[in-house]
């Protein structure tokens, strides 16, 4: 437990994500951190792309999330029928919703880069079809803004950094609170103290140790 926390701690876990190939999210981990460090201007195709990984996430695992994503976004070019792309994914909220997104890609990405400040783009990402509060940041992230995605795994997470057990009932994926934001905001502070790297790519590590039980939380 002493050693939570720490640089060594933290480089254990993404050396051990890398040397199991889990070193990914839509993008390889080194992808993520350039675009952290150098966000790029997305095509309104590459805006699209990422919305729509980003709405097929939620709820499945990445290797289910990009093998779907793929066959979509093969096909939207040419086939934009809900029925037709039902039958690749049969979930008619997200595929309208991605329908949506790529009728619309031009328009949605032009608006994204209008926005001046950070806390501009997060709240007009949290009105795209199908993006709420949590997934517009594990949206933004993706287009290269340093934020946190504060779901299930980092608030749990959180609350062992912050050492105080009674937040445990104050974690909410669908509502986040305010002091549960704290103490991941707190860890995140302090991790990036420790090891001198972009927030947003700190998330990914931490996230995916957690999905994968190199971090297991039954254990603290």
């Amino acid at each position: 437990m002493n050693k939570m926390f720490s640089k060594s701690w933290f480089d254990d876990l993404d050396s051990n994500l890398r040397k199991m190939g889990l070193d990914s999210d839509d993008k390889s981990f080194d992808e993520i951190k350039q675009i952290l460090s150098n966000p790029p201007r997305l095509s309104p195709i590459e805006f699209a792309s990422s919305v729509s990984y980003v709405i097929l996430a939620g709820g499945f695992s990445q290797k289910t999330a990009k093998r779907i994503h793929k066959i979509i976004m093969d096909v939207l070019p040419t086939n934009t029928s809900v029925d037709d792309l039902l039958k690749i994914f049969n979930n008619k909220n997200k595929i309208n919703a991605i329908v949506k997104i790529w009728q619309n890609k031009e328009n949605y990405c032009d608006n994204f880069y209008k926005c001046n400040s950070l806390q501009d783009k997060l709240s007009y990402l949290q009105k795209l079809p199908h993006i709420g509060k949590i997934t517009a940041n594990h949206l933004a992230r993706n287009l290269g803004e340093n934020v946190v995605k504060y779901d299930i795994w980092i608030q749990r997470l959180g609350v062992v950094y912050s050492g105080n057990p009674a937040l445990y009932d104050k974690i909410d994926n669908g509502k986040l609170d305010a002091e549960i934001k704290q103490a991941c905001d707190d860890m995140f502070t302090h991790l990036h103290q420790e090891t001198n790297l972009p927030i947003g790519y700190i998330d990914v590590v931490l996230w995916k140790s957690l999905q994968n039980h190199l971090i297991d939380l039954k254990d603290l």
